[in-house]
């Protein structure tokens, strides 16, 4: 099997007869006149980074730019990190050279809650089998565990943050792990998961982490499983090829609960699709897969249809509702296009990739290549993604670019949590990005106000107030007018429960005690000592009034909820 480096330096002698052989005058079909395409930076092998694959997406940093990898070129010609502004500026802000952190970097960043990026490699490091590193802009990288082949090797997949608050992840030779966090320890674990993963892992509301396989299965047509903290994996749904696909590409948890994903093939035309997998919290004899849509046929001749065909990325789920994906190929160029669908099935298609050359797929073309990554909204209310080749640096291989997909007239700017949907605890600090954000008057989590402190025009920090409870945050701001403007997150946050106090921490049975903390709203269960409380109040989401049960035993007060379980520090003697 070829490098990943000896295929880069082979891959334009192939590609140049395919982009003779099959290049087309094509005709363009009517667009959606409400969204537009632009190309907004061009990568350069010899200059900086190229070829990004990005499996997830840009990840838009505290400074307003997107952050991405890039596979090759840099320095050692071992891949970057990069960041690109809306206005096109480009900066290679790390350049591997295979030892510390490894080399070729192909997956997506993932921030942390402290603004800081975790990262992985698949080759190079300490082992040659890459690694995970933490990278901080401006400061520097630092490796946090190098891959042996036997905890994992071939990583590209980006971490995903858990409701326990760790960071987890998979392997391409299909190992599961864990780095805490805090403290960026790594820990394999024990499961293993389906042939071909895609797309990087999800954190469900009911604490599952899940994903997707592009093989395996009972058809070997891919899989959704889900995967527990500790490292259980199990299959939940096997892809038939039919109308459901095959090859899915990623999921994502809308705002109403369920999980949407694309599938590269299968379908009513072999094309792929889009569709919905039906979720019910703990029943998952309740879940059902729901086709929404099936991309038409594709000219064998001209490569072309209306709507596109065989996505490679995952969706991204927007401020308007809507889920926004590409396709990589199909369309009235045949190099893929760019559409939205709601969660109902009502598909539109937005925009084409251009066609110079055969897309740019061959690596000899313009402005296009293939789109791996999903996009990302940034807080402008545009949409930004990667494609891996093409360009206009056809000396350097045509190193792929990075793109916008922007309304006309831009909508309202968009509001976004780091890592959301996202688990907090009250009191504790959370980044919110967004537009305007230095003239902030008002921060709320579901109503609730919170304290807040402003860091730059596009992101504050805000401190989760202690009567929070699940819901969207929403922020005030002047506008350009003077007036103000609400701007209220996609993303619910869900509060951890948190006990931080017990009064009295001592009494008989029958003694009222009031737990004191944070989260509690919907308290479902109450023990004392492991003694089921039968008398409790949820008088605040902050205070919790029980009465000592019988056969109570003196030991630690827990209480549990929809979003999990809080134990308290002191032990409550039972007299």
């Amino acid at each position: 099997m070829k490098t990943r480096k000896q295929f880069i330096k082979t891959f334009p002698a192939r590609a140049v007869a395919l982009a003779l052989g099959l290049f087309v005058a094509l005709a363009a079909l009517p667009l959606h006149a409400q969204y537009f395409y632009q190309d907004v930076y061009e990568l350069n092998c010899s200059v900086g980074g190229c070829l990004p694959y990005d499996f997830g997406q840009l990840i838009q940093w505290t400074d307003g730019n997107l952050y991405g990898t890039a596979t090759s070129g840099g320095q050692y010609y071992d891949g970057t990190i990069f960041d690109v502004s809306p206005s096109a500026t480009e900066n290679d802000v790390w350049q591997f050279n295979g030892t510390l952190a490894g080399s070729y970097p192909g997956a997506a960043l993932t921030l942390r809650p402290d603004n800081q990026f975790f990262g992985v490699t698949p080759q190079g490091g300490d082992n040659g089998y890459g690694g995970v590193f933490v990278f901080v802009p401006g400061s520097g990288m630092t490796a946090v565990h190098y891959f042996n082949g036997t905890d994992g090797q071939d990583t590209e997949t980006p971490l995903v943050q858990a409701r326990d608050g760790n960071f987890y992840g998979f392997t391409n030779s299909l190992t599961t792990y864990r780095v805490t966090y805090p403290g960026g320890v790594f820990q394999p674990l024990p499961g293993t998961v389906p042939a071909s993963p895609s797309g990087p892992l999800v954190a469900g509301l009911d604490g599952y982490l899940y994903g997707t396989s592009s093989k395996g299965g009972t058809s070997n047509l891919g899989t959704i499983f889900r995967m527990t903290t500790a490292g259980v994996v199990e299959v939940i749904y096997s892809f038939t090829g039919g109308l459901d696909g095959a090859a899915p590409k990623g999921l994502l948890q809308a705002s109403d609960g369920n999980f949407y994903g694309t599938t590269n093939s299968g379908g009513a035309n072999g094309t792929g699709g889009v569709f919905q997998y039906k979720f019910t919290i703990a029943v998952k004899s309740g879940h059902v897969l729901n086709p929404l849509y099936s991309f038409t046929s594709v000219n064998p001749n001209s490569l072309q249809n209306a709507d596109g065909a065989n996505p490679l990325a995952g969706l991204v789920a927007a401020s308007d509702g809507y889920l926004y994906g590409s396709t990589s190929d199909g369309g009235s160029n045949g190099c893929g296009t760019l559409f939205r669908i709601s969660t109902g099935g009502a598909f539109t298609a937005l925009d084409n990739f251009p066609n110079y050359w055969n897309c740019g797929k061959t690596n000899i073309g313009l402005n296009t290549g293939t789109p791996f990554s999903a996009l990302v909204q940034h807080t402008n209310g545009c949409f930004y993604g990667t494609t891996y080749s093409g360009g206009t640096n056809l000396s350097n291989f045509n190193g792929g670019n990075v793109y916008s997909l922007c309304p006309n007239p831009t909508t309202t700017p968009n509001l976004t949590v780091v890592a959301g949907p996202i688990w907090v605890s009250p009191e504790a600090k959370v980044t919110i990005r967004g537009d305007n954000l230095d003239e902030i008057v008002n921060v709320t989590f579901a109503g609730v106000t919170a304290a807040f402190q402003p860091g730059s025009p596009t992101y504050l920090t805000a401190t989760v107030p202690s009567e929070a409870v699940d819901g969207p945050i929403a922020v005030t701001v002047i506008n350009s007018l003077g007036g103000e403007q609400t701007l209220q997150s996609q993303q619910s946050m869900h509060i951890l429960p948190v006990i931080t106090n017990l009064d009295p921490t001592s009494g008989p049975v029958g003694q009222e005690v009031g737990i004191v903390g944070g989260g509690f709203a919907g308290a479902t269960k109450v023990t004392f000592g492991g003694v089921k409380c039968t008398s409790f109040t949820v008088a605040t989401p902050s205070l919790i009034q029980a009465y000592v049960p019988a056969g109570a035993k003196t030991g630690k007060i827990v209480v549990t909820t929809p979003n999990g379980s809080a134990t308290s520090k002191q032990k409550f003697t039972v007299n």
